[in-house]
């Protein structure tokens, strides 16, 4: 007989409880991606395989939405264009440079600015060819070009761009990038992160965002939970 740990687990029928529950399902949500942000994704991702920018933008799609949910005044036709197109401009930096440019201990704000520059430049290209608003095109780039190197938020909907681009890392995809990154342990990353996340979001929503996904990564290597397997 199949064990838990055997049983498929998206089988309707061959699981853990041997029913199939699905007929009391709630009904699917809406998609991910809203089909205009699509249109720009599609044209942004080619901008974007460059040290696994393009899986970043995609998490912090997610993140900018909700917190879009949790700010009512937030212009998503602002927001949610401009973090699928924040870091196109690190397709204009050689690869070799990229991480030289944000390294603990040195980097390259020259780099960084530069990335700036050169993501606004691409936005403007994307949007303009999409047709979008040329006032909120104005915004997004003005958004991009100082989404990493500027402290201060020019509104809410920069500081929610800024949030979500910063709440990536402390997810379980960006704990493991920036492990890659820098050949650090999972601790030595989380302590790396949350130095450069928790004093440095703008929202009250991103830093109580940032406190739950802290716990999870925590519990993750405590000793209690590695010893559960």
């Amino acid at each position: 007989m199949a064990t838990d740990s055997t049983l498929p687990r998206q089988d309707p029928v061959r699981n853990q409880l041997g029913q199939d529950v699905t007929a009391h399902l709630p009904p699917p949500g809406a998609p991910a991606f809203r089909p205009e942000d699509d249109a720009v994704w599609q044209r942004a991702v080619g901008y974007l395989d460059v040290r696994g920018n393009d899986v970043h933008t995609a998490y912090s799609y997610g993140l900018a939405a909700a917190l879009c949910d949790l700010h009512e005044d937030a212009d998503r036709d602002v927001v949610l264009p401009a973090i699928l197109l924040h870091d196109t401009g690190w397709s204009r930096v050689p690869p070799e440079e990229v991480l030289e440019a944000i390294r603990p201990g040195g980097g390259r704000p020259d780099l960084v600015l530069r990335h700036e520059k050169e993501g606004a430049a691409i936005a403007a290209r994307i949007l303009g060819d999409l047709g979008h608003d040329p006032g909120r095109i104005a915004e997004i780039t003005g958004i991009i070009d100082g989404h990493d190197s500027r402290r201060e938020a020019l509104s809410l909907n920069d500081a929610l761009v800024k949030d979500a681009d910063k709440l990536w890392r402390l997810t379980p995809h960006g704990v493991d990038t920036v492990m890659g990154w820098f050949g650090l342990t999972r601790t030595q990353a989380h302590a790396l992160i949350g130095s450069r996340v928790h004093d440095h979001l703008c929202t009250a929503a991103a830093r109580t965002l940032a406190r739950g996904f802290a716990a999870i990564a925590t519990i993750d290597t405590a000793p209690q939970r590695v010893a559960l397997g």
